[in-house]
């Protein structure tokens, strides 16, 4: 996404075109960028030879779920939806992995029946389950057990998922009761330990640490693993001065793993491969006026991008076409719906704004949508993919008759 001759464009086409088209809110995905952000993650682990399964969680698009599909990689699923839509998408089953604390009997028994790579346990319960459907169907299920590393991943607490306080996982010691119990199983075939630290991380050491109780973890099991599911959470830059987390270092760390263990390497990207290809056009309905700020009310709300009110997160934003005028006024950027959460960044010295004037949010690509909903009974906005100069609409925008 680039300035071209002052206006905003995603590849080929102007912002402008695509708002006048379309309509706003309106969810805009580069095929480019999503290529490159599959091309440069391979690259960094070449010498692993990684399964890679998308995160579906972080984009639910079943257009693009086939794009990243035909671009190499695999699946990781945390709900019967997410393992039937990567199976629409084509997905391999062999390239599928169902991660999760909660997952029903139900679940569990299409995923048993669908063939998948791997259903990845996260309780003495959820093992039992997966034994006695396996036995009623008379067949032999491939599980992993997501131990607990309590690693802190330092990133935001609402999304750290590897500290013992986090549901997530087993600590050490029933991690070890667990695998015992698998070995004397007929029904259950133990192929993997998984671990996942959290989301949006900056920083390769705790990474590094989890690398190092996982290594401890092993040797004390006495258990030979096929796969070593690192999960995924690696960061993206959301504002200028995040750091770009050093895929080079996390690549050594592995290695160094590896030399004591002959095992392979799973990975659950999501937000490092699509974060960055979607940005959300919004148009202004009003700009009102206040003592110390502006509130720029725009026609795209929390329902649309729920991040920074969930979260408190950032989103870049970008006026859609350039001028030399500056803002003396602090411009809060707000959503018409009826909670003071409703927000998406403060700013000040922006470009001067006037009202049906168009922004963007950028790095929207992940957890935008696939956290959005219809709140206040606000249709979904339309998606589109952009190639080069060509657009595919896929998805169209709700209409309320659907709705109501």
């Amino acid at each position: 996404m680039k300035y071209i001759n002052n206006n905003l464009s995603i590849e080929k086409i102007k912002v402008q075109d695509i708002a006048k088209k379309f309509g706003t809110p309106i969810y805009c995905y580069s095929y480019k960028q999503l290529k490159e952000n599959i091309s440069n993650f391979k690259k960094c682990f070449k010498s692993l030879s990684p399964l890679i399964c998308f995160a579906i969680k972080s984009n639910t698009n079943v257009h693009l779920i086939k794009e990243i599909r035909k671009l190499g990689l695999g699946a990781d699923v945390v709900s019967m939806g997410e393992l039937m839509m990567a199976l629409k998408a084509g997905m391999d089953p062999k390239k599928i992995v169902f991660s999760g604390v909660g997952k029903t009997s139900h679940e569990i028994s299409y995923a048993i029946d669908k063939n998948i790579l791997l259903i990845n346990a996260e309780s003495k319960s959820e093992i039992n389950e997966i034994e006695r459907i396996a036995k009623f169907k008379k067949k032999i299920v491939n599980i992993g057990i997501r131990l607990n590393p309590n690693t802190d991943a330092k990133t935001l607490k609402q999304i750290s998922t590897g500290k013992k306080e986090n549901k997530f996982g087993v600590d050490e010691k029933i991690f070890f009761d667990l695998v015992n119990y698998s070995k004397l199983s007929k029904n259950i075939n133990l192929r993997c330990l998984s671990v996942h630290i959290g989301s949006q991380i900056l920083d390769h050491k705790p990474y590094e640490k989890m690398l190092k109780v996982v290594d401890r973890v092993i040797k004390k099991s006495n258990a030979k693993f096929d796969f070593i599911d690192l999960g995924g959470g690696m960061g993206i830059s959301y504002v200028k001065n995040d750091k770009k987390l050093n895929y080079q270092k996390y690549n050594i760390a592995i290695k160094k793993f590896l030399k004591n263990h002959d095992s392979k390497i799973i990975f659950e990207p999501g937000r490092s491969i699509v974060g960055n290809i979607g940005s959300l056009v919004s148009k202004v309905i009003y700009i009102k006026e206040n003592d110390k700020k502006d509130f720029i009310i725009l026609d795209a709300a929390m329902n649309d991008l729920m991040r920074p009110a969930l979260y408190g997160a950032n989103h870049k934003t970008l006026p859609a076409t350039k001028t030399n005028q500056t803002s003396k006024k602090i411009y809060e950027f707000v959503g018409p719906i009826c909670e003071s959460t409703d927000k998406f960044i403060t700013l000040k010295k922006f470009q001067k704004l006037k009202e049906k004037d168009l922004v963007v949010m950028c790095d929207v690509g992940a957890y935008g949508m696939s956290l959005s909903s219809n709140y206040n009974l606000r249709p979904k906005p339309t998606e589109i993919l952009i190639k080069g100069s060509t657009i595919n609409i896929i998805k169209k925008r709700q209409k309320l008759e659907e709705l109501i």
